[in-house]
C-alpha cells in the first residue's frame, strides 16, 4: 500500500483535551432559579363524606363538606396562579409572568424564593426600582431572612453603582447567617470593584473564621481567594498556597462521597502544581463516577501542561503498590504513558515512543485483569495496538472479548474491523463493518460519520471489493462534503490503480486538489492517473511536483516518477529514481527486478522503448 496515498493509516478516535483549571467567583446569582418550592400537604385522614343521595356533579355548588376555608381558597388560589406564572414564563411571556407572580406575593410577600425569582425577571427587564420594592416588602415580611439582603447588594452594586448601600445590605446579611458564601461574595466583589484588593481579602479573610460544615462553603471561598492570589504572571507566596491548601483540605475533610467537591479541590492541587494530593482525590471522584472522562483528562492532560508528568507517573506507581486491586490508577498511568508516547513521536524519537506505548498497552491490561468491566480501557487499549504499536493480532483478540461483554456498543465492532483491516483479513474486515454499520443504526447513528464510510471503503478496496468501495466512498463524501478531499483522492486513486474509469479518476483527485492545492499525494495521485491515461510529460510534471510537495521522502512517488521517465526515454533518470525508492523500502522485489533488468538493457546498449516494465 503507498504511503503516498496517506491510505489510512490508522488514525486514532480518542481525542485529549486540554484540562483548564480556573478558579473564577461565580457569576451573580441574578436570574438563579429559586430554590425548593413550599411542598404542598396533604390530610393523613380525609373526612368522612355524607351522601345525600344526589350525583355531585349535578350540583351548583359544591356540599358544604367541600367547602375550602377564606384561607385555604386564598392558598388553593395562589397556587394555581403560580402555576399560571411560571407557564407565561416558560413561553417567553415575561410581563404577564409577572403580573401573576406579584399577584401571589400579594397574597404572601414573605414568600422569599418567589420575591428572588421576581426580583430576578425585573432585573432581567432593568427595571431595578420595582426589583427592590419587591425584595424590600419581602424583608419587612421575613426580616430574619438573609437572601433579598444579598441580592439587594448584587443590585446596587452592579447596577446602580452604589457600594455604600450594597456594602450594608451585604453585611446586613452575614449578620444574619454568618455561613451565607453568597453574602461574603457579595463584599468581596463590591471592594475588588472599587479597586482595593486589601479589603476584597478581609471579606474572605471573615469567612475563613466561619465554622462551616458545608463543602461548597469552602470549595467556593478557595476560588474566590485563588482568583485574586494566583493572578497571570505572578508567582503565589508560600503562605497564599497554605492559606488555599488549608481551605480545599476543609472541603475535602467535609465532602463524604461528594465528586463535585472532590474534583474542586483536585483540580486547585493540580493547577498549583501539588501532584501527590491531586491524584488521589481524582482517583477517589473515579471511584464515584468511573466514567468521568473530564476527571481522566484532567489528570492526563493537565500534568503534562505542567511539565508534571513525571510525578504524576511515580506517584501513580506509588499508589499502585499500595492499592494493587484498583483499576483506576493502572488506567490513569497508561494514559499519561500513552500521552508521552505521543510526545515522543512530534519529537522524532520513535524508538523511545514505541517504548512508552508498550509500558501503556501493559498497565491498560493489567487495569482489565483487575476490571474486567470497563469498556473504556478496552477501547483505548485497542486502538494503541492498531496504531502506534501495529499489533494487529493481538488487538483483534482484545477488541472482541470487549465485544462479547458489551455488545450493545458499536464501538467495538468499529475498531476490530480496522483492526481485521489493518491485519489484512480483508474479507472478514468488510463482514465486521457491516454488523458495526447495523449496531449503529441501532444504537448511536452518530458514529456512521464521513470517517466511518472511509473506513469501512477502505476495506472493500483491500478486498478487491471495488464497485462496493466505490460506493461507500461516496456516502463519505455526501456525510461530510466539508472534509472529502482525503475521500476523492482515495477513489481517485483507486480506480487509476485499477486502470478503470480513469476520466472520473482524474475528475475526483481534481476535486481533492480544489480544497487541499498543495497536498502532495494528491499530486502523486493526478501524475499517475496522467501516466494511466497516456499523457506522461504532463504526469512528469506532477509526479516532480509531488515529490518536492511531501515533507519527506517517499518510495510510491519516486517509483511513479521513475515508470515515467522510462516511458519517455529516459532509462538512465528511471533508474536513479528507481534506486531511491528502493533505498527506502529495501524488501521490494518489484524495485530489485525493474533495475537489474534496466541495468542490462543498458549495458548490453539497447534502445529503450517505453518502460518494459510498467
Amino acid at each position: 500500500m503507498m504511503l503516498a496515498k496517506q491510505r489510512l493509516a490508522f488514525a486514532s478516535h480518542s481525542v485529549l483535551l486540554v484540562a483548564v483549571l480556573l478558579f473564577t467567583p461565580s457569576d451573580a446569582f441574578a436570574g438563579r432559579p429559586p430554590g425548593k418550592a413550599t411542598p404542598v400537604t396533604t390530610p393523613a385522614k380525609a373526612l368522612p363524606v355524607k351522601h345525600s343521595g344526589l350525583d355531585d356533579s349535578l350540583r351548583v355548588t359544591p356540599p358544604p363538606d367541600l367547602l375550602l376555608g377564606a384561607s385555604a381558597q386564598r392558598q388553593a388560589d395562589g397556587l394555581a396562579t403560580f402555576v399560571e406564572a411560571a407557564r407565561l414564563e416558560d413561553n417567553g411571556e415575561l410581563e404577564a409572568a409577572l403580573a401573576a407572580y406579584q399577584k401571589v406575593l400579594t397574597v404572601d410577600p414573605g414568600e422569599v424564593e418567589l420575591a428572588s425569582r421576581v426580583a430576578s425577571l425585573l432585573v432581567r427587564q432593568e427595571d431595578f426600582p420595582r426589583a427592590i420594592d419587591v425584595l424590600k416588602d419581602a424583608i419587612k415580611a421575613r426580616p430574619s431572612e438573609p437572601g433579598p439582603y444579598v441580592q439587594l447588594a448584587y443590585i446596587y452594586a452592579k447596577f446602580l453603582q452604589k457600594p455604600v448601600q450594597a456594602l450594608n445590605y451585604a453585611n446586613q446579611a452575614i449578620a444574619l447567617d454568618p455561613q451565607n458564601i453568597d453574602a461574603y461574595e457579595r463584599v468581596y466583589e463590591i471592594e475588588l470593584a472599587a479597586g482595593d484588593a486589601n479589603k476584597a481579602i478581609l471579606a474572605l479573610d471573615r469567612a475563613m473564621k466561619v465554622d462551616s460544615k458545608d463543602p461548597a462553603f469552602w470549595t467556593r471561598l478557595g476560588k474566590l481567594y485563588a482568583s485574586i492570589l494566583f493572578r497571570a504572571g505572578q508567582e503565589p507566596r508560600l503562605e497564599d498556597i497554605q492559606r488555599l491548601n488549608g481551605i480545599f483540605a476543609r472541603a475535602v475533610e467535609n465532602a463524604g462521597n461528594d465528586p463535585s467537591i472532590l474534583k474542586d479541590a483536585a483540580d486547585y492541587f493540580a493547577a498549583s502544581q501539588q501532584i501527590p494530593e491531586a491524584i488521589p482525590l481524582y482517583l477517589k471522584v473515579l471511584e464515584l463516577e468511573p466514567d468521568d472522562s473530564n476527571a481522566r483528562e484532567k489528570l492526563a492532560t493537565g500534568f503534562l501542561m505542567t511539565n508534571e508528568r513525571t510525578k504524576a507517573i511515580e506517584t501513580l506507581r506509588e499508589i499502585i503498590a499500595q492499592h494493587p486491586e484498583k483499576f483506576q490508577p493502572y488506567d490513569l498511568l497508561a494514559q499519561l504513558l500513552d500521552d508521552g508516547g505521543r510526545a515522543l513521536q512530534r519529537e522524532k524519537q520513535p524508538e523511545a515512543a514505541k517504548a512508552e506505548f508498550a509500558k501503556a498497552a501493559a498497565a491498560y491490561e493489567q487495569s482489565l485483569l483487575v476490571n474486567p468491566n470497563h469498556a473504556q480501557t478496552y477501547l483505548r487499549l485497542g486502538e494503541l495496538l492498531i496504531g502506534p504499536l501495529r499489533e494487529t493480532e493481538r488487538a483483534e483478540r482484545i477488541i472482541a472479548e470487549g465485544r462479547l461483554r458489551f455488545p450493545q456498543a458499536p464501538e467495538f465492532a468499529y475498531l476490530l474491523a480496522l483492526a481485521q483491516r489493518e491485519a489484512k483479513h480483508s474479507q472478514q474486515a468488510v463482514v465486521t463493518f457491516e454488523e458495526a454499520r447495523h449496531e449503529a443504526e441501532m444504537a448511536n447513528p452518530l458514529m456512521l460519520n464521513g470517517r466511518f464510510f472511509l473506513d469501512y471503503g477502505a476495506a472493500a478496496e483491500q478486498a478487491a471489493l471495488y464497485d462496493k468501495a466505490a460506493d461507500l466512498f461516496r456516502q463519505s463524501i455526501v456525510a461530510d462534503p466539508g472534509n472529502a478531499a482525503e475521500v476523492y483522492n482515495y477513489l481517485g486513486y483507486m480506480w487509476a490503480e485499477q486502470n478503470m474509469h480513469l476520466e472520473d479518476a482524474e475528475a475526483m483527485i481534481k476535486k481533492a486538489l480544489e480544497l487541499d492545492a498543495d497536498n502532495g499525494a494528491y499530486l502523486d495521485s493526478l501524475g499517475w492517473v496522467k501516466f494511466r491515461r497516456g499523457r506522461f510529460e504532463e504526469a512528469l510534471t506532477d509526479l516532480l511536483r509531488a515529490a518536492q510537495s511531501l515533507k519527506k521522502e517517499d518510495p510510491v512517488v519516486f517509483e511513479h516518477i521513475g515508470d515515467t521517465y522510462a516511458k519517455l526515454d529516459r532509462l538512465p533518470q528511471a533508474l536513479d529514481f528507481w534506486n531511491k525508492a528502493l533505498a527506502l523500502i529495501p524488501d521490494s522485489k518489484s524495485l530489485a527486478e525493474k533495475i537489474e533488468r534496466s541495468k542490462t538493457t543498458l549495458s548490453k546498449g539497447e534502445p529503450i522503448k517505453g518502460n518494459p516494465f510498467q
